[in-house]
């Protein structure tokens, strides 16, 4: 009842509600009902490249979350990401069993190249999905928590919180490098076959996972507008605005912090776990700095402190990576630090903030 009533204020956010549930139906059906070589069929990889930009979609609403309302500049969300990936990742490398290019039940190929006789302990019931689930979940929330315990408690606020973020997915990206952690070194974990007993190879599994993307991505966004509404997500402006000021008048402004940096930690964990089957790959790369950065200028573009304005921005870079990379690949990191910067200087509020002066302009 509280979110009708968001919603029927929020006409931005219904019509992005709206368009997703429109693009969730269309797909599937022009997909799988659609005759190949019409102009109404989508094509098995679409439907992936798709799928992959709903999981960013949901990685910038987290980045937002806390840029855009909390005022922390998360260079460091792409650690969250990838280990909700890895707990995935985990969960399809055993589900490849006698499959593996070395045939061996238990042990992934890459144990097996390294010579390794067991399974590691922390591998231990991540061969059921439920398990893999709550590490999911887990493992990028108790990160989160920790990290923002110790930060937050300690008042680390601004550039310095957020170098602090950026050397703890630096570290992490050197320790994922390393073979004898147990997570496939520098190539990862990839050659995954099913997912809960379906073939990822199927077109069927393929329009499963875009609509569990779509699925997240609502309930995310959902969420977050859910949180930004309520008391809390006012205390968390308010402490955006004027730390300092909030703390005087009694609020426990290391809670607040705390609550939505670990949310946002999870939902960035949902995302690569929805990720990596639909690109059959995760190793340590998806733990580098400029990921994280990345997903900085995906809301910059789109428009931080909005959620929908997180959402275009990651569709439209991704969307203009895929086409720049395969046509001038030398070109993309240019483009990408010119995009930055045009809209730094132009566009302060974003894609959002233009759509919202041109709504204003009409009215």
């Amino acid at each position: 009842m509280l979110l009708h009533k968001i919603l029927r204020k929020d006409k931005e956010s219904s019509i992005f509600l709206s368009l997703l549930l429109v693009v969730t139906i269309l797909v599937p059906v022009c997909n799988l009902m659609a005759p190949e070589g019409s102009l109404m069929h989508i094509s098995t990889y679409t439907v992936t490249i798709l799928g992959k930009y709903l999981t960013y979609a949901l990685l910038a609403i987290s980045v937002d979350l806390v840029w855009g309302y909390l005022g922390i500049l998360s260079l460091g969300h792409g650690a969250f990401f990838a280990l909700g990936g890895y707990a995935m990742g985990m969960y399809l490398m055993t589900q490849i069993g006698d499959r593996g290019v070395y045939g061996d039940p238990v042990l992934p190929d890459f144990m097996v190249f390294l010579d390794w006789k067991e399974l590691p302990w922390f591998w231990y019931g991540v061969d059921q999905f439920w398990f893999a689930i709550i590490l999911i979940v887990m493992i990028p929330g108790v990160l989160a928590f920790i990290f923002g315990w110790l930060a937050f408690r300690s008042r680390v606020t601004g550039v310095y919180l957020s170098i602090m973020t950026q050397a703890l997915v630096y570290a992490l990206m050197l320790v994922f490098f390393r073979n004898e952690l147990g997570f496939g070194g520098n190539n990862g974990l990839t050659d995954f076959k099913d997912i809960l007993g379906f073939s990822l190879q199927l077109d069927s599994t393929r329009i499963g996972l875009f609509i569990a993307s779509s699925i997240a991505l609502c309930a995310g966004y959902l969420a977050s507008i859910a949180i930004t509404n309520s008391r809390l997500g006012r205390v968390a402006v308010a402490i955006r605005d004027a730390e300092e000021r909030v703390r005087f008048i009694g609020y426990r402004v290391e809670y607040v912090k705390l609550f939505i940096f670990t949310f946002s930690a999870i939902m960035a964990g949902i995302a690569g776990a929805l990720y990596v089957p639909q690109v059959g790959i995760i190793n340590p790369g998806e733990f580098s700095p400029i990921n994280s950065i990345e997903m900085v200028i995906w809301v910059a573009v789109g428009g931080r402190y909005t959620l929908y304005g997180a959402v275009i921005g990651a569709l439209i870079v991704n969307y203009s990576k895929t086409f720049l990379t395969s046509s001038m690949p030398e070109m993309w990191l240019f483009v990408l630090g010119g995009l930055f910067i045009m809209v730094t200087i132009f566009l302060p509020k974003g894609i959002a903030g233009l759509l919202r002066k041109y709504r204003s302009t009409e009215s």
